[in-house]
């Protein structure tokens, strides 16, 4: 990407202070009033309005035909919306919890990242697959998985993940309207507020927070553009999602002047931000809640090491979710919080 987005932004026009289900729910009514081809699907989706609400209102307002509800088969879920794309519909399947889209693995990877290459163009899968990751709920191994580095493998699929409620609706807007099918994780950790990772405080909520000024009406973030939460010198942090906010607090915490990168996007990668960064600080601590072997921070790993390694004055760092099924009771131990990301920065600057 040409620029990383700068640690300042100031939204032109009038805003207010979003949840990020509230920025979710009005990114899908805003493509679903100014797209006719914008098709939403799920389970509990259309009377109910979601488990978690994100799409609330939306079949009452927009009609069945337009928001309905599909019987409980991720596998027909995502083979009707690669269906769907390729007869010219935008549609936005959502699959309940992201750890249930394995069904529709095949459909994914096979059909909707191949649609274009294997018809030199003729037909496309602009699909935008919404889908619920990582702990939060004490949902264990069935509610809880982050299995974003599975889609990242995938040549032809987009892979999104916001970590605030202005970035969700601009990010969500912007898939929507992308011809290649993207993978669109939402942590629902932070659904409702931004998540530090002390256990014993409660998720403070979104509103006065500055990214839940959300502007009315459309707009977009661009996919493969990450964003600068805090300017450091002193190392480099790569997060996405709930780790975004765990980091900051750290960092805030213990003082360190860190620089603080939200991929925002997995794929597209933003890797000259990334370089940039790493190449200033020569430090790099990269934090995720996946289970680290063959996690995404592998990945950033090595393309750091490959491209920074003359200027890298201590070995890449990771703090990430265990080898291990993530476990329903023991969910704050499996997450890495404070106490573990602060071990990471204190091994860092030691070295």
């Amino acid at each position: 990407m040409s620029e990383v987005e700068s640690i300042s932004r100031t939204p032109a026009g009038d805003t207010r202070d979003l949840t990020m289900i509230e920025a979710i729910n009005e990114a899908l009514d805003i493509m679903l009033e100014r797209d006719p081809d914008v098709i939403l699907l799920g389970e509990d989706i259309g009377y109910f309005g979601g488990v978690f609400r994100a799409t609330a209102g939306l079949q009452e307002k927009h009609g069945k035909t337009r928001v309905f509800d599909t019987p409980i088969s991720e596998c027909g879920i995502i083979g009707v919306a690669v269906g769907m794309g390729a007869y010219g519909l935008r549609p936005v399947p959502e699959i309940q919890f992201a750890d249930y889209i394995y069904p529709g693995l095949d459909q994914l990877v096979s059909e909707a990242a191949r649609l274009r290459y294997r018809s030199a163009a003729e037909f496309i899968a602009p699909m935008t697959v919404r889908t619920p990751f990582g702990g939060g709920i004490f949902g264990g191994q069935t509610h809880s998985q982050s299995p974003e580095a599975l889609f990242t493998h995938v040549a032809g699929l987009k892979t999104v993940v916001p970590s605030t409620p202005y970035d969700a609706k601009g990010l969500l807007i912007a898939a929507i309207e992308d011809n290649d099918p993207v993978i669109f994780f939402e942590p629902k950790r932070i659904y409702n507020g931004p998540f530090d990772g002390y256990y014993d405080q409660p998720t403070r909520p979104w509103k006065g927070h500055p990214d839940a000024h959300v502007p009315e009406g459309h707009y977009t973030v661009s996919l493969g553009q990450a964003r600068i939460v805090r300017a450091g010198d002193a190392l480099t942090v790569l997060a996405y999602g709930t780790m975004v906010h765990v980091a900051e607090a750290v960092c805030r915490q213990k003082a360190v002047d860190a620089e603080i990168i939200d991929l925002r996007t997995l794929v597209p990668l933003d890797i000259e931000a990334i370089e940039k960064s790493v190449r200033k600080t020569g430090r790099c601590l990269i934090v995720h809640e996946a289970t680290r072997t063959s996690g995404f921070g592998a990945e950033l790993s090595a393309l750091v090491t490959e491209r920074c390694f003359y200027h890298l004055e201590a070995p890449v760092e990771r703090v990430t979710g265990f080898d291990t099924p993530y476990p329903h009771s023991l969910e704050w131990a499996y997450f890495p919080g404070p106490v573990r990301v602060g071990e990471g920065i204190d091994k860092l600057l030691s070295e």
